[in-house]
């Protein structure tokens, strides 16, 4: 944002290494890891198409046929707390999903009441989950909100 790019001009230059938000890390193996700063950026393009109407066991959330791929996980008020600790999604703990979800695909977690909480990569298809125990993991956690809790002396 422009009131950043003021701040940062008083900055000495061999001190600064760019102006901006921090959206991940790369691990020692290369690979790019999001951070939840980035939660902010990726939560506005899921979000296009129909929120959650009403809670059900696993069913789909209407899918839209817009350009992006958008995947959302909608989690049960009673697992909130669980994925802001750090854990992953449940089956149990799952209000809704988006239709066509593949298996290993990205999706950004909101609450039941449209609250961006997170995101993480689904462990199951929309079909699988469907079929699946209670207990099994359908979302695998990446990063939450609650991180900045957490972390807020690592995050930057």
């Amino acid at each position: 944002s422009e009131k950043l790019l003021k701040l940062a001009a008083s900055v000495p230059r061999e001190s600064l290494v760019a102006p901006g938000t921090c959206f991940g890390k790369f691990t020692k193996s290369q690979k790019f890891r999001l951070s939840v700063t980035a939660l902010d950026f990726l939560a506005p393009y899921a979000k296009v198409g129909a929120g959650p109407r009403a809670p059900r066991a696993c069913p789909a959330a209407p899918h839209s046929s817009a350009p992006l791929s958008q995947y959302k996980v909608w989690v049960k008020p009673g697992s909130e707390q669980s994925f802001l600790y750090g854990n992953h999604v449940l089956k149990s703990g799952l209000g809704r999903i988006t239709e066509s979800t593949a298996q290993y695909q990205g999706v950004v977690v909101y609450s039941m009441a449209d609250v961006p909480l997170g995101f993480g990569v689904a462990a199951k298809s929309t079909q699988e989950c469907r079929k699946v125990d209670p207990l099994a993991i359908v979302v695998f956690h990446q990063a939450d909100v609650g991180e900045y809790v957490r972390n807020e002396d690592t995050l930057t």
